[in-house]
């Protein structure tokens, strides 16, 4: 993949970041483009023009963004410390190994009010935030997020993070 010509179009830079609703440096930033089964953002990156187009995932184009073009040499992935994988918040981003990822996920599923116990899965909670997002009123963003994440918890609490 070409990450380096890829991050270097300024157009598919400013088509990612206009996809991405960015609030305060501890919350989440949602995706409010495609989203993937497994709830993540997948973004067309390049330019059909240039024959650079390629679909990859949004939090990968994000991460390189913010880290370069080499960030996840030797098989790293990008792990969640929200588990909401539809963040874009770079704050929110680790590398590790996909054990690492796994592991992550094992010791917080089963947390009350988590959202790795969304009873609507990782893309039902992804698309019901960005439904949410579209349809509040701007100065009561934060309630309908909050609304949102909390729909999809069968304790109808969210826990909005762990770290």
């Amino acid at each position: 993949m070409p990450w380096g010509t890829l991050l270097a179009d300024g157009e598919t830079v400013e088509r990612y970041r206009a996809q991405v609703l960015q609030r305060g440096p501890d919350d989440c930033w949602w995706w409010l483009g495609a989203i993937t089964d497994t709830g993540h953002g997948s973004f067309r990156a390049g330019s059909h023009t240039t024959q650079t187009s390629r679909v990859v995932p949004a939090h990968l184009f994000g991460y390189r963004l913010a880290h370069g073009a080499d960030a996840l040499a030797g098989g790293l992935v990008v792990r969640h410390r929200c588990d909401h994988g539809a963040c874009q918040n770079p704050g929110h981003w680790l590398p590790g190994t996909r054990g690492d990822n796994n592991r992550d996920a094992a010791a917080r599923r089963r947390l009350a009010g988590h959202a790795l116990t969304d009873v609507r899965g990782a893309a039902g909670r992804a698309r019901a935030v960005q439904a949410a997002i579209a349809a509040a009123d701007p100065e009561r963003l934060d309630e309908a997020i909050a609304a949102a994440l909390a729909a999809g918890n069968p304790s109808g609490a969210y826990q909005d993070s762990i770290f």
